[in-house]
């Protein structure tokens, strides 16, 4: 990279020490910063035809002014209105807050305008004018993101200035191979198209070259650190009694499917391999990943190593020792339950077994990683619902152990394209399949006015024996948000159903003492109606529960709908999840129908991407996700695959770490802290 193009920012004509502060705050120190800092959209100054302009776009036209302007004063603001004629179409123009324009649109004038057309009323509101023709070469004009008293065009020519220094002195940044492979424009043509294009097929290639460069990088960076995880993290084999595994696995009272049984062969290679396991399991809510654990915790035990599980919740935890138990006890292995309400007598005497290794398994939650749990011989961890976990917190359970194999274990369905983003140095596996004769949840959505046929139907599920849950999406009444809060509708139903059948409440203010009570009553069927907040979203299993109704539906993501339906249909009757809502936005209307539609949590989750993008799916404070200048995801998907094998290829070729083409990827990488073994985004 050139000197000057390391320059400080000053060095341009017209920066002065009030202009450097202003770009200071925007993070732009040096020339090669102002360059680098791109345009979120362009201005499409191209002339078009009304006749196909769509209603609502905004369209640049000549027009010739053919009345005199009619002006209305609102109050200080005004509104100018002219009639003009445009081609064939007689049309108005309307200006607002514009007054000194009253004596320039005299009839005969030519001008060209741009605004937003109104097809339907044949008005072009406004925004920008030019008295003439349009004359000048400039169909695009870069936007930028500002701060201060920074406007556009002192920004623009700041960045034209920038960009003529830089014309000679920039060094190309890709591999001269990539470029052929994938003809992609040089650098010095890129940066013209990214901030000047001369047409939409130049900024189009400009964003096409940083799109495959920028997840070029990220990805490098990510394939550096699993490079680095596989040299350097030795971690244990683990060599299991394939025949105790073998003889385990078929005495499960069901088949695995074929989308199990491939992850548990994933699972069982990396326990042998001496290299720790930092694996990703996915699985759709009902999809069997608890058994899946149980043959990984299994296959540890037979080796003379200890297991763990740690769940975000007591309720999930103590599900998980149930199951565990049930298919581990009768084959002789020792399983204990430690949480937060564990009593002191009880707990001690586990932490001393444990310590002794007269523990196999050890199921919990946050209780875990207290600083006197002690295994004796820690083999291979997992975690539930990573995602509910600090990194801290997870490192602390690692460190329990001499470095053990590691399965994070999530019921969150990611699109491939945030999967291989936000947890690339992960290794992912996917059981994609459910269980054979599971039951398909029927989903319908009602508008709130069919609220009594609903309740209707959920009386029928309960006169069967049957449980239902009602979701809300508020705890409390709230003025600011018109949505259907759970008190309210405790009291609703308790009316309803008063003498009858039993209705509690569950949400998340509640005391933990007070929440464990509810949900066991639910699970044990005391309770027959739950009206709950999201809190019951993941890992609450009641076989017994087969209706749900959810109010003010389209206030969440498909995600989490998906997540909430999971909670009935895991016993062997028909289930029923109703959507309450009357959207008012397409967004809200289209989620509704994808809802009953679409069952596969993996194709809703892509849904949900589309919909909301990758910030909103994983929450925008955790989602680990970075902050891209020039790619999407959801749109850039291709392009990211192809940049995953790249990097991939790359980083294990000695020619990548020794030839001069790759010199400022390899830079890059050292400057990122990826070679330190940093995750960085």
């Amino acid at each position: 990279m050139s000197s000057l193009i390391l320059e400080p920012i000053n060095k341009l004509k017209g920066v002065g020490n009030e202009t450097a502060d202003v770009l200071a705050e925007m993070g732009i120190f040096t020339i090669k910063d102002l360059i680098w800092t791109f345009p979120y959209r362009h201005e499409d100054f191209r002339l078009k035809d009304l006749t196909e302009t769509p209603h609502n776009e905004k369209v640049t036209v000549e027009a010739r002014i053919e009345s005199e302007p009619a002006v209305l004063y609102l109050g200080k603001k005004s509104r100018i209105t002219v009639k003009a004629l445009v081609g064939r179409h007689l049309i108005k123009l309307v200006f607002f807050n514009q007054n000194y324009l009253r004596g320039k649109l005299s009839p005969e004038t030519v001008v060209t305008v741009s605004g937003k057309w109104d097809r339907g009323r044949q008005v072009i509101n406004v925004t920008t004018i030019k008295i003439g023709p349009k004359t000048d070469n400039v169909d695009f004009e870069p936007v930028y993101s500002l701060k201060g008293n920074m406007h556009q065009n002192k920004f623009r020519k700041l960045m034209r200035q920038a960009l003529d220094l830089s014309e000679g002195e920039m060094e190309e940044t890709l591999p001269l191979h990539l470029l052929e492979k994938y003809r992609l424009i040089p650098i010095i043509e890129a940066l013209e198209g990214v901030h000047f294009p001369v047409d939409a097929n130049h900024a189009k290639q400009a964003r096409r070259r940083f799109v495959y460069e920028e997840l070029l990088h990220f990805q490098l960076r990510i394939q550096a650190l699993r490079k680095m995880h596989k040299e350097n993290e030795k971690g244990i084999t683990i060599h299991y009694d394939i025949h105790k595994l073998k003889n385990f696995i078929s005495t499960i009272p069901f088949e695995l499917t074929n989308a199990q049984k491939r992850v548990v062969n994933e699972i069982c290679k990396d326990l042998k391999e001496p290299v720790r396991m930092n694996r990703l399991l996915q699985g759709d809510v009902g999809s069997g990943k608890t058994v899946v654990a149980a043959i990984g915790l299994y296959a540890a035990v037979t080796a003379g190593y200890q297991g763990a599980l740690m769940a975000p919740t007591e309720i999930l935890a103590e599900q998980h020792a149930i199951s565990l138990k049930a298919l581990l006890e009768p084959l002789g292995v020792r399983l204990a339950l430690l949480s937060g309400s564990t009593k002191s007598k009880n707990r001690r005497e586990i932490l001393k077994q444990l310590h002794n290794g007269d523990i196999d398994i050890l199921i919990g939650t946050h209780a875990l990683i207290q600083p006197d749990v002690v295994f004796e011989n820690l083999g291979f961890v997992i975690t539930d619902e990573q995602h509910r976990f600090g990194v801290e917190q997870r490192r602390i359970l690692r460190d329990k152990g001499a470095n053990p194999d590691v399965l994070f274990m999530t019921a969150t369905p990611i699109p491939r394209t945030l999967a291989i983003t936000a947890f690339g140095e992960m290794d992912v596996s996917i059981i994609d399949e459910l269980p054979a004769g599971r039951k398909q949840i029927e989903t319908h959505w009602l508008k709130k006015e069919q609220l009594n046929a609903c309740l209707g139907k959920m009386e029928l599920e309960l006169r069967q024996g049957r449980q239902a849950y009602v979701i809300c999406p508020l705890i409390e009444e709230s003025e600011k948000i018109d949505a259907q809060n759970a008190e309210e509708v405790f009291v609703q139903l308790s009316t309803v159903f008063k003498g009858k059948y039993k209705v509690d409440l569950m949400h998340g203010r509640l005391h933990p003492d007070d929440k464990d009570r509810v949900m066991r009553e639910f699970t044990e069927g005391k309770i027959d109606v739950l009206v709950s907040t999201t809190v019951v979203e993941v890992g609450v299993n009641v076989p017994n529960a087969s209706y749900m109704v959810i109010y003010d539906a389209d206030r969440f993501g498909l995600a989490q709908l998906h997540q909430l339906r999971g909670r009935v249909g895991r016993g062997k009757f028909q289930s029923y999840c109703i959507l309450l809502a009357d959207p008012k936005t397409e967004d809200g209307t289209e989620r509704m129908m994808s809802m009953t539609q679409i069952h596969d949590g993996f194709r809703l989750a892509e849904k949900d991407l589309e919909l909301r993008g990758p910030g909103d799916f994983f929450g925008k404070k955790q989602s680990g996700l970075p902050d891209f200048k020039m790619a999407d995801l959801v749109h850039d998907y291709r392009t990211l695959e192809v940049a995953r094998q790249d990097a991939a290829t790359l980083i294990y070729e000695n020619v990548f770490w020794k030839d001069s083409e790759y010199k400022y990827l390899r830079e890059m990488l050292e400057e990122s802290g990826a070679l330190n073994g940093e995750r960085i985004d």
